[in-house]
């Protein structure tokens, strides 16, 4: 019988194979082991919630409080150039010449409170990634378009799309708090894209005025929670006395960019427009800082339902467990997970782009799994202007006029009875075996 060949090392050591072997099984434990305690360390720091001020701006002389928690003080302090990133991150040479170029096709901009969650030495980190321009971004996909949700082309005024039947989107401002490198919208956004954005504000309350089916308006842009207090009630008021427009939403970042613009004083202006609607964007759970959990919690109080957006991104949130962490905390600080989006084809975005699958996984890892409340709607903004398309996993496996076959989150299969609706257009009959049960 031929001996196993060992090296010099452990012969030396005179250890035979079955000590080797044993050997072997207790360092992969431990470094399997290991790696399990840093993960499970990592998700149970990301569950907390924490505050980071005044983080970096605490080394050249603290910041006086009453500035620090001063949102126009945070918007006049913003990271929005090469030098200033240098002093605070070590940049790679991917996110270096991304920086140079950046004032081409979006402009680089982050509040200091969202500054202060971006490590120095970590390239790959999911807020870094998020806002930090990359080189990747000057490169081009087959796929990519400038306007991927085809809202130019369903713009009958200038700054109203109207794509949907009883609601319209109003494009009220081109600058926010912080640019995320992905931004749908990075052609008109930041003063420094390829298109400008100018809303004829005057032209598109005549046209809501005229159009009695438009009955819910989004203010977005850009975002509108930039506006000082007058400015927005303004705005504000004057759609709510156009009679056939029953609520009104905003979509904002700002919460999480910029908690301190959240004001006792600016929730008791928007309390006067109820019923109002907020969507916020949140992609990691590391951004629910305790000063976003306020913040979000004084629009709560203040009758303002809130749900989520986020965006699949590669590197940031793609994966179950930073998502299921996500959705647990959002629902801590009384915001309801309303969409998962998958990354629009925005030129540039390739390199944060997932899969389709990658999103159905998630989704599969959700439903069921934990509660409802948590699970937001998976979807595609079809590419063009084809608007918003669900996407789930595949839980009918066959639809005719005698039954609908289902399965369950734990792939099991039932049969439910239908009433014979031949007028119903059923799902394509196929015949149901494992194979189906997550296609």
């Amino acid at each position: 019988m031929v001996e196993p060949r060992q090296t010099n090392q452990f012969r030396d050591k005179q250890l035979k194979p079955c000590a080797l072997t044993r050997l072997l099984t207790t360092l992969s434990f431990f470094y399997t082991n290991t790696n399990m305690v840093n993960l499970t360390e990592g998700i149970e720091q990301e569950k907390a919630f924490r505050s980071h001020a005044q983080g970096y701006w605490s080394r050249n002389g603290r910041v006086a409080p009453e500035l620090w928690n001063d949102w126009k003080w945070q918007l006049k302090n913003r990271v929005t150039k090469l030098e200033q990133l240098e002093e605070h991150l070590s940049l790679s040479e991917e996110e270096r010449a991304g920086v140079l170029l950046s004032g081409d096709k979006l402009a680089l901009a982050i509040t200091p409170h969202f500054f202060n969650l971006i490590p120095r030495e970590n390239p790959d980190d999911p807020i870094r990634r998020q806002m930090i321009p990359r080189i990747e971004e000057t490169w081009s996909s087959p796929y990519d378009m400038a306007d991927p949700c085809g809202e130019d082309s369903h713009m009958p005024v200038p700054g109203l799309v109207h794509r949907y039947p009883d609601r319209v989107l109003f494009l009220v401002t081109d600058r926010c708090a912080a640019y995320c490198r992905y931004c749908t919208r990075s052609r008109v956004v930041s003063g420094v894209g390829e298109q400008e954005l100018h809303t004829d504000f005057e032209e598109a309350f005549r046209y809501l005025e005229q159009h009695t089916e438009v009955r819910d308006v989004l203010l977005s842009g850009g975002d509108a929670l930039l506006f000082n207090d007058g400015k927005l009630e303004n705005l504000l008021s004057r759609l709510r006395a156009i009679s056939h427009i029953e609520f009104l939403r905003i979509g904002t970042r700002v919460p999480i960019f910029l908690p301190q613009r959240i004001t006792p004083e600016l929730c008791a202006m928007l309390a006067k427009y109820h019923p109002l609607w907020m969507s916020v964007h949140v992609n990691h759970p590391r951004e629910l800082t305790i000063e976003v959990k306020e913040a979000l919690e004084r629009l709560a109080n203040a009758g303002i339902p809130l749900g989520n957006q986020s965006v699949l991104l590669a590197g940031v949130n793609d994966d179950l467990e930073t998502m299921k962490t996500l959705v647990h905390k959002l629902l801590m600080c009384r915001v309801r997970p309303y969409y998962l989006y998958q990354c629009d084809l925005i030129n540039g975005s390739s390199h944060l782009r997932t899969s389709v699958a990658k999103g159905i996984e998630i989704i599969e890892g959700l439903r069921g799994h934990t509660t409802g409340y948590a699970v937001p709607q998976y979807v595609i903004d079809a590419p063009g202007g084809g608007g918003k398309v669900p996407i789930n996993p595949g839980y009918i496996l066959y639809h005719d006029n005698e039954k609908i076959v289902i399965r369950n989150y734990e792939g099991k299969i039932f049969e439910y009875p239908e009433t014979g609706n031949e007028n119903v257009q059923f799902a394509p009959q196929r015949e149901y075996h494992d194979e189906y049960l997550y296609s």
